[in-house]
């Protein structure tokens, strides 16, 4: 029933109150008990990147991984691309990681919307600079009470694909803004935006293009 106490829906031991709103706004039924992403620590650490490089083959034959996920980076070149820039700003890291695709992508969106805003979508020229091929794999287990009984797990197991990534350097270039004097400005803040988005230590540094 909406709106009054109901037993047994969740605990029956005491009554919960159910708010209208609940069942009259749109939400995604699945998505409210669906696990979330996990921290993109897991994925980024030193330790992750010792790990075997695994992406897809060109040769169909050759391949240990048949199918793979969708990237979310969407385009990889913004603004003005035929035009010549006075400068060019580019993003560092300054160690070395894995940044998954979302994160790629979420930063992308996120600078690419100042520069459009501020500079105007004929006076910048942005890149992202990694691509992400590299394939995150985890060994699936069960999980919950009693779940060690079922399932031991397997040392060395090759696993199941769960996303994608960019393996990233120490002082490898992420994303480079090409601008004129005027806009440097509005560039560093966009690759400030940018660095927000990404799970590392950043910095920006400055170039004048050769004439």
């Amino acid at each position: 029933m909406i709106g009054r106490y109901t037993t047994g829906l969740w605990s029956r031991k005491r009554a919960r109150f159910i708010n209208k709103s609940f069942f009259l706004r749109p939400l995604n039924y699945y998505g409210v008990f669906m696990a979330k992403l996990r921290r993109g620590a897991a994925y980024s650490r030193t330790s992750q990147i010792k790990r075997p490089y695994t992406r897809r083959s060109k040769y169909r034959a050759k391949n240990f991984i048949k199918a793979s996920p969708h990237s979310k980076v969407v385009r990889y070149e913004m603004g003005n691309v035929m035009k010549k820039f006075e400068f060019t700003l580019i993003l560092i890291a300054k160690r070395a990681l894995q940044i998954r695709h979302n994160a790629l992508e979420s930063a992308r969106m996120s600078g690419n919307k100042i520069l459009e805003a501020k500079a105007g979508k004929t006076e910048y020229h942005m890149q992202l600079r990694k691509y992400p091929h590299h394939h995150l794999r985890e060994n699936v287990l069960a999980s919950g009470a009693g779940a060690d009984r079922m399932s031991t797990g397997m040392a060395a197991s090759f696993g199941k694909v769960v996303g994608l990534a960019a393996q990233v350097k120490e002082n490898d270039i992420i994303f480079s803004v090409e601008v004129d004097k005027k806009n440097i400005g509005i560039a560093k803040e966009s690759l400030i935006r940018c660095k927000n988005k990404l799970p590392c230590r950043c910095q920006i540094l400055i170039e004048k293009n050769a004439s």
